[in-house]
């Protein structure tokens, strides 16, 4: 697992760990954790809060989680990454796009795990209203697409844009490079061939940099260059110049898909749900995911403690990945179906939210405080005392109360605040989640859980809410699944046709369908 580190110093605040104390402490725990750190950006005396547009690393490593060079984002607390919930759940949700998570090196659970549940609401907030947003862009930029101009992006080499008709023209300079990589490759040359050829020879892409591997297969994927104009969903045949003829295009498509990544890149690619939140309850070593391939090549996927892999004296034996994440969901399932629980998880949100926004508070406090100035100066203009002095204070604190109203406005468009109803609503859908889409599993896993302990006899899993803590015996979940060479037993749903899927790890109808408990799992219904 690879990860970047995160460190920022507020000059607001001298008696904070100093940054060469965060970097330090983060450092250790990748260590401990097993984790490689390729990478460090740092701001030095930048508020979380204000002025994000100014943290110029903060937002280069969000730029850069896009090249899908780490897995994690570690903090030596959460508040280094943003003390606004707003900020925090924008960018989580543009880091977790980019298959990157946030880890604190310094903290297992925060004094208040309601505000994860909290965050994963805001980022389903910001997603309505960026996909209300992506929806109007899209509109104008199909119209775009309908007259062949060009919607953004970087412009494909052998090309040029014409930017008074936003037309793609041909490069004279730039295009018989890439009539040259399709001839070549469709005759039989590998690509390493033709990229050490290149850069032996000094050609260079549209951005002046040297070929890569990554270079070629854009290029010869890219159906622009048979003058076909793609944009989502319309496609326009001659709305580009062609490069390349059909023909040679077609045989080139031929070759790449004959020479597709064996099932090792499927493999490198899956994803494992519980990554930053499983660990190893005999040494506390997080545990990461692997695979391996037995006999007649099965693939087995699994979770393995960082010491015991290392031989560092941990002995615990790997956990199998579908068995541990299915249990996971399970529990967290029987959770989010408890209803008075889900009532006070409810209550705590809306009083979290009310806590949080200081500085809309502060800007109300001071509202009401110019509008008691405002009403004693029109209290003394009534008794007659109509000085210079008096009308000039008057004007400023019209004025004042001008701005403060706009700035409240904006604040509270910026972080609206969510209703009983709204936070309601949200909880109950995690009741309609389909246990078997992994994209569901995923995010009832990021609401809800925090850390998931295995030990030799137990499990433990930590919920977000107080007091969320939850050991269960593996005596009752039968502890023989834990053991990697045997097949996990099969999690089947069943859909009682009103309300949401309810489980049972047992393989066939037991009492648990008749609403008692399962004598197999020892798993009650959850009403």
């Amino acid at each position: 697992m690879k990860a970047v580190i995160y460190a920022r110093f507020s000059s607001d605040r001298q008696r904070e760990e100093s940054i060469e104390g965060q970097i330090r402490e983060c450092t250790e725990y990748a260590q401990r954790q097993g984790i490689t750190i390729i990478n460090t950006y740092v701001d030095r005396a930048k508020s979380a809060s204000k002025d994000v547009d100014k943290r110029e690393n903060f937002l280069r490593m969000i730029r850069d989680s896009g090249k899908r060079l780490f897995d994690v984002v570690l903090v030596w607390k959460l508040d280094r990454f943003a003390r606004s919930r707003y900020d925090s759940a924008h960018f989580k949700n543009i880091l977790k796009k980019n298959g990157v998570k946030v880890v604190s090196a310094t903290e297992n659970i925060t004094d208040g795990p309601e505000g994860i549940i909290l965050e994963s609401m805001l980022e389903g907030m910001a997603e309505y209203y960026s996909a209300e947003l992506s929806e109007k862009i899209h509109r104008g930029q199909k119209e775009n697409a309908l007259k062949g101009k060009n919607n953004g992006g970087t412009v494909p080499l052998g090309y040029t844009l014409n930017k008074e008709t936003q037309h793609l023209e041909i490069n004279p300079v730039t295009a018989p490079i890439v009539q040259e990589i399709f001839q070549r490759y469709a005759a039989g040359d590998t690509i390493k061939s033709i990229k050490d050829d290149f850069n032996k020879r000094g050609l260079k892409t549209n951005r002046g940099y040297s070929f890569r591997y990554s270079t070629f297969n854009t290029v010869l994927k890219n159906r622009k260059y048979i003058g076909e104009y793609k944009y989502q969903d319309v496609v326009i045949p001659g709305g580009v110049p062609a490069l390349v003829s059909e023909d040679v295009f077609n045989r080139v498509q031929a070759r790449m898909e004959k020479n597709k990544q064996t099932p090792a890149a499927a493999k490198a690619a899956e994803r494992y749900l519980l990554t930053t939140k499983l660990f190893c309850g005999d040494c506390g070593r997080m545990m990461a995911g692997e695979s391996g391939t037995g006999t007649g090549g099965k693939i087995y996927r699994y979770y393995k403690c960082h010491s015991a892999k290392n031989k560092k004296g941990c002995k615990k034996k790997p956990v199998k990945k579908d068995w541990i994440e299915n249990f996971v969901v399970q529990q967290t399932m029987m959770m989010v179906m408890d209803k008075p629980l889900m009532d006070r998880i409810t209550d705590k949100l809306l009083d979290l939210q009310g806590e949080e926004n200081h500085d809309l508070r502060l800007l109300e406090q001071q509202l009401t405080e110019v509008e008691k100035g405002i009403e004693n100066m029109l209290n003394a203009i009534q008794a007659g005392i109509i000085t210079e002095s008096t009308k000039q204070r008057l004007s400023d604190l019209e004025r004042s109360k001008s701005d403060l109203e706009e700035r409240i406005t904006e604040n509270r468009i910026q972080h609206p605040a969510l209703s009983r109803e709204q936070i309601s609503f949200f909880l109950d859908q995690f009741q309609q989640t389909d246990v078997n889409d992994e994209e569901q599993r995923q995010r009832l896993i990021d609401s809800f859980v925090n850390a998931v302990y295995v030990y030799e006899d137990k499990i433990i899993l930590i919920f977000n809410y107080k007091g969320g803590t939850k050991a269960v015996n593996l005596n009752d979940i039968n502890s023989s699944d834990l053991e990697a060479s045997r097949p996990p037993k099969q999690i089947r749903t069943f859909t009682n046709g009103k309300g949401p899927n309810l489980f049972c790890a047992c393989k066939s109808p037991c009492a648990w369908h008749r609403g008692s408990v399962c004598r197999e799992t020892r798993h009650m219904r959850q009403a």
